[in-house]
């Protein structure tokens, strides 16, 4: 059998194409934060994961043409070699003290940080991942590396402390363990039980790695995450993130104590073998920094606004994850549905993200809408105004 037989018998996209209903891929073609240009109309963005509205602020984008200026395009190289900027120095340094820990370190970008993270610290016959079974892809990509260098991979129910517990008893007490979990789960939005988890991976001896690529300016003292959140911030082993969000950038970033950190510098692939992040960006990164601890009231109006479209969105009669985060996630319910109402939501010029089958399980397909300090009131009520029209049009409410 042909190898690309795959790709040419996949015609899934296509067929919702013919439809007129694909929602992927679409170009925007400008971007004032709120509101963006796609197909030359303006639409409201309630999909975007640039949570205190950063990409478009002005003492960003300075920073950015700056680092240009000074530095040019790339850094051509690896950290490891001729690719460390003072700038990255200065944002380790910096995040470092943001968190309270001891270093931090820079990856290219958020999705390879755990691939330089997991299978750099778990790689032997009698070592294990243990893992929460809705962890984003990029946990995925890197236990899955793990398990490929002889690793042990576990993983147990979303969230389910009582699981993990179970899990966990069966491993012999004196392994070397790694519990990872995503601080708040993407497609959901929920917040990891930290806790609970905390006090598992102390009593069955294990180390802690939470992602906090959701977390970062939107929970914790001054958008500090997870640990922040629950006041663990000493009790946490590891807290990866990334640039693409908050921070308005590209790139990624892992935070905890020295010699960890500096074990992961000298042996971690992702690291020494991947360009360093570019000047642009880490620039950016800095400013949004700036901008984070000098005006935490973005963190506080964010939180604001998801639970303003949280409580309207319930009270028309949507079907929503309940949470706390900046994540609200509308309930559809099946495929040809979720594309229709895309359709129809975007056509009123609103644009949300849809999460199919098999990317969610069935009957939990949705619209996942996510929210940004930068939405003023008319914004949010106009977003509520076309779920409501759309949703009584497609029978949802």
């Amino acid at each position: 059998m042909d190898l690309f037989k795959k790709c040419h018998d996949f015609t899934r996209a296509d067929d919702i194409k013919a439809l007129g209903l694909y929602p992927y891929f679409r170009a925007i073609e400008a971007n004032e934060g709120p509101v963006v240009q796609i197909e030359g109309k303006k639409v409201v963005m309630a999909g975007s994961n640039n949570y205190l509205g950063l990409t478009a602020h002005p003492k960003v984008k300075e920073a950015s043409l700056n680092a240009i200026k000074k530095y040019g395009t790339g850094c051509s190289g690896s950290r490891y070699l001729t690719g460390t900027l003072d700038l990255h120095i200065e944002l380790e340094s910096r995040l470092a003290k943001f968190f309270g820990t001891e270093a931090v370190l820079l990856y290219s970008t958020g999705y390879q940080t755990a691939q330089g993270i997991i299978p750099t610290l778990v790689q032997g016959k009698g070592e294990y991942v243990v893992s929460d079974k809705d962890n984003h892809a990029c946990i995925v990509a890197g236990q899955v590396m793990a398990k490929g260098l002889t690793a042990n991979l576990e993983r147990y129910k979303h969230n389910d402390m009582a699981d993990l517990e179970r899990v966990l008893s069966k491993l012999p007490i004196d392994s070397p363990k790694l519990i990872v979990s995503d601080g708040v789960f993407s497609t959901g939005g929920e917040i990891v039980d930290l806790p609970k988890l905390v006090e598992l991976a102390k009593k069955y001896n294990a180390r802690t790695l939470i992602d906090d690529a959701h977390s970062v300016g939107v929970i914790g003292k001054g958008g500090r995450g997870t640990a922040s959140e629950f006041n663990l911030e000493k009790e946490v082993d590891l807290t990866m993130g990334t640039f693409s969000k908050t921070f308005a950038s590209l790139g990624g970033f892992v935070a905890g104590e020295e010699r960890v950190i500096n074990y992961l510098k000298h042996h971690s692939s992702a690291l020494i073998f991947s360009a360093s992040p570019t000047p642009a960006s880490v620039a950016a990164a800095l400013a949004a920094l700036n901008i984070l601890e000098e005006e935490p009231w973005r963190v506080e109006k964010l939180i604001k606004n998801a639970n303003k479209m949280r409580t309207e969105l319930a009270a028309a009669g949507f079907t929503i994850i309940d949470g706390r985060t900046a994540i609200v996630p509308v309930i559809v319910g099946n495929d040809e549905l979720a594309f229709a109402m895309w359709r129809k939501l975007y056509d009123a010029g609103v644009f949300v993200n849809v999460f199919i089958s098999p990317g969610v399980p069935q009957g939990r397909q949705m619209m996942r809408t996510s929210y940004m300090s930068s939405h003023e009131d008319e914004h949010l009520d106009f977003i509520i105004n076309a779920f409501k029209t759309v949703g009584k049009e497609i029978g949802l409410i």
